[in-house]
């Protein structure tokens, strides 16, 4: 059986998966990949590191992922545990890297709608999304100082509850919420109605299947 197909990757829960992988099918760690690449993806890019470096962290992530799954004792989401993972290969490569003021980079698609979801909002006109918006978005969320940015990102973007969040973050569930409200506030004049939080931080077919075929290859060998 094909495990590795859309339908398959959606049925069984990530315990299940692991489950199986643990008795000897290595080749089923591919579906933990495709479903948690677009969250370690956001991860690093909201922790500031571009395409590049993010990717390279990913596949370490996931390979130590590989190597520590036994160890995964479902005391927090299996969501939550790679995160943790994902943000101490952020944490060590900002303690080694020359680059003080990391910066975002972000590709815009032309869907549209609002990164704060609410039920109040109209469909927003599609032909607004340009270059000059591309550049407002970029600059309001490098302004963040980079705990509202981590905070941000991990709520609203990988869409980790409060409590999450917390655990992340090593703060009170009260500093993520104030931690986030701030954020929402500095943000909120130059991007509200405007993008969704899908079109930040996308990661593609192409991206994660090159995610997937290197991990994958460094397992199997």
């Amino acid at each position: 059986m094909n495990y590795t197909t859309h339908k398959n990757i959606q049925q069984y829960s990530d315990a299940e998966v692991i489950q199986e992988i643990l008795l000897g099918n290595s080749a089923l760690f591919e579906i933990l990949i495709r479903r948690h690449n677009p969250v370690l993806y956001k991860t690093g890019r909201g922790y500031g590191y571009n395409h590049q470096d993010t990717e390279d962290m990913m596949q370490e992530t996931f390979i130590n992922c590989f190597q520590s799954l036994s160890k995964f004792e479902n005391r927090s989401t299996f969501k939550t545990w790679l995160i943790r993972i994902m943000l101490n290969q952020c944490y060590h490569k900002s303690q080694h890297s020359f680059q003080k003021n990391p910066t975002i980079e972000i590709s815009v698609n032309n869907n549209s709608g609002s990164m704060f979801l609410t039920t109040h909002q109209s469909q927003p006109d599609k032909s607004v999304i340009n270059k000059e918006l591309n550049n407002v978005i970029e600059a309001a969320l490098n302004k963040l100082p980079q705990e509202y940015r981590m905070t941000f990102t991990l709520r609203e973007l990988t869409g980790l509850s409060i409590a999450e969040t917390a655990e992340l973050m090593k703060v009170t569930e009260s500093n993520v919420k104030v931690r986030l409200n701030r954020g929402k506030m500095m943000l909120r004049k130059e991007i509200e109605k405007i993008y969704s939080s899908e079109d930040i931080y996308e990661f593609n077919l192409i991206y994660c299947d090159k995610i997937v075929n290197a991990v994958m290859k460094r397992i199997n060998a």
